[in-house]
């Protein structure tokens, strides 16, 4: 159970970070994060390999908790809910619940080896869903703009669609369980130009109705459909690893026109990176 341990005070964040630290076993891979994800835009996370953005990104449902070093320290609140509650509160903490709220996808589309309607209509089930399931599993397709391409053969398996295709599949699969925020680690990594270009139109109408929060290293991408952005980098450790932090968070055009700071300038530049 998701437990509301959140202030009387009405915030404009989805999910707000503070102190954010995160181990692998003893060694620190990010440090000190602080940012605001507003609800209903796109927040954009770049930066060099290795600066802990997909680290960040996957505390925000709890992945991390599927590795066994990993530690997380610090406060995330999901709509003023501590999801990393201690004591008690973490005993009535329920990881999955949180993930049917905090949808993913990933950088590799990865469709069930099921039928297309069957890709939809299986989270739903198993999350209790009791209404119409072919009302559903049409409304999650046409929401990931995908009905009229598929709609002729929903009983054919998911995994014989092109990858742009089963990637917007994977769209369709996350928002049919009805989550509030969308993370998308690189979702367009594996795609060709034209299926990149579809699912970035795609979150721009996904942005109405979820939050959405998505890793890339493609900084056009970042510049086209985010609202705001967040800059990572990594410096050198005295035992030879690398720690993740944040540079500068801001409006997406103030990132990519007028940043405040000079990494973040050279970065954007194309000066590293």
């Amino acid at each position: 159970m998701l437990q509301d341990t959140s202030s009387p005070a009405v915030s404009s964040a989805a999910i707000s970070v503070e102190k954010l630290n995160v181990y692998y076993g003893s060694n620190l891979a990010v440090r000190d994060v602080y940012l605001d994800i507003p609800r209903n835009q796109i927040a954009a996370f770049i930066g060099p390999s290795g600066c802990g953005k997909s680290t960040v990104l996957r505390c925000f449902n709890r992945m991390n908790d599927l590795i066994a070093s990993a530690r997380v320290e610090g406060t995330i609140r999901f709509e003023g809910m501590d999801i990393y509650p201690t004591g008690e509160a973490a005993k009535n903490f329920d990881p999955v619940e949180l993930r049917r709220r905090i949808g993913m996808v990933f950088q590799k589309p990865n469709p069930f080896p099921k039928s297309i309607y069957e890709n939809i209509a299986w989270g739903a089930r198993i999350n209790g869903y009791r209404g119409d399931m072919d009302e559903l599993v049409e409304r999650s397709l046409r929401g990931a703009a995908i009905w009229d391409e598929v709609k002729d053969k929903l009983k054919e398996s998911g995994l014989a669609l092109s990858g742009g295709q089963q990637q917007r599949l994977c769209i369709a699969r996350a928002i049919a369980i009805e989550p509030e925020v969308i993370l998308m680690d690189e979702p367009c990594a594996a795609l060709d130009p034209i299926s990149t270009l579809k699912i970035e139109e795609l979150m721009a109408q996904l942005k109405e109705k979820f939050t959405i929060v998505i890793v890339t290293h493609n900084m056009q991408q970042a510049s086209r459909v985010s609202d705001r952005t967040a800059f990572y980098n990594a410096e050198a450790t005295d035992a030879g690893g690398k720690v993740g932090y944040l540079v500068e968070y801001d409006d997406t055009e103030v990132i990519f026109g007028n940043p405040k700071e000079e990494y973040t300038r050279d970065y954007v530049s194309g000066r590293f990176g």
